[in-house]
């Protein structure tokens, strides 16, 4: 999509969205921001963005796009909790499928032009499936959160046969790096270095042996750089490939913080999967695109964006 673009940035007051915030308005793009601010901070919005802090399923955003007509909708605002999609499925629909089900139907009235979509791919693709797991390989999520994300992929299907609208949606592994708040199952990693800096002893979930595929948020950045170029509709998978078990993480962490604080144990959280990890190749091949930072310099990068913050 060559040229700059009216990009309307769902989220963009939280950790991903900031990022992309930036990102977007260094390449010249003109960026208006919808954040509630349920999780994310006013502070992190970039100069230079447009700031509208209205609920995704509010009449206001409806009619914020009708009247600024972006070309670009990038949907990132979401309920995040796997917990409490499952002790409240309907509030999880609410706020992850008629949300989105709002700006979409906005986006089919000014003729907007794309989609991107904030998916999951931790959440996606269940136990039983093969680790890595890829696009191709059949995806039955678990939890209310998994079933809301793969609806809304669905939807955008909908939206691309009936207006004509571009959809991509990026299944993200476990993203962590600066500015992550710690809410949500994804967040082990500010959870971790939030405890090391307050001086406090981090707790693991189990015996730490559960693998994720971490991403540095700076390579999810990149990832939706090539997304907005990408002309096609598509399911990406954006993660590593690699396994890493939790406990790998708070080692690396407490050598890299210099913490005393050796691995302490707290309950498992019931039904939590036990393996994860993405195949990119998909992205590879298609959007030219690959994660560049390996864990070790994201998690040095993200401590020392943490302990700039203070």
């Amino acid at each position: 999509m060559p040229g700059p673009k009216k990009i309307l940035l769902t989220g963009g007051a939280g950790f991903i969205g900031s990022h992309l915030a930036e990102a977007f308005l260094r390449q010249g793009h003109e960026v208006a921001v919808v954040d509630n601010l349920s999780s994310g901070r006013r502070e992190q919005v970039p100069p230079g963005a447009q700031f509208y802090p209205y609920d995704i399923q509010s009449q206001e955003t409806f009619d914020l796009i009708g009247r600024w007509r972006p070309q670009v909708l990038v949907h990132h605002a979401a309920q995040m909790s796997v917990h409490r999609s499952v002790e409240d499925p309907v509030m999880d629909a609410r706020e992850n499928i008629l949300g989105s089900l709002n700006l979409f139907q906005a986006a089919a009235r000014v003729g907007m032009e794309k989609i991107l979509f904030a998916s999951t791919g931790g959440a996606m693709y269940g136990d039983q499936a093969p680790v890595p797991a890829r696009e191709e390989d059949r995806a039955l999520p678990e939890c209310p959160y998994g079933v809301a994300k793969l609806a809304v992929e669905h939807y955008l299907h909908f939206y691309q046969r009936e207006y004509g609208i571009t959809p991509i949606s990026l299944r993200y592994a476990n993203v962590y790096g600066p500015r992550q708040n710690g809410l949500g199952e994804a967040g082990v990693v500010a959870i971790f270095i939030e405890k090391f800096l307050a001086g406090e002893q981090p707790l693991i979930n189990g015996d730490g042996l559960q693998t994720r595929d971490f991403v540095c948020v700076e390579d999810v950045v990149a990832a939706n750089l090539a997304a907005l170029d990408y002309p096609r509709a598509g399911v990406f998978n954006i993660g590593t490939g690699r396994e890493t078990d939790i406990l790998t993480v708070y080692r690396q962490l407490q050598g890299i913080m210099g913490s005393p604080r050796g691995p302490a144990h707290g309950p498992a959280k019931p039904g939590e999967q036990r393996r994860s990890a993405l195949d990119s190749s998909r992205a590879r091949k298609l959007l030219d695109w690959q994660p560049r930072l390996t864990l070790a310099e994201g998690l040095a990068r993200t401590v020392a964006a943490f302990r700039e913050r203070g």
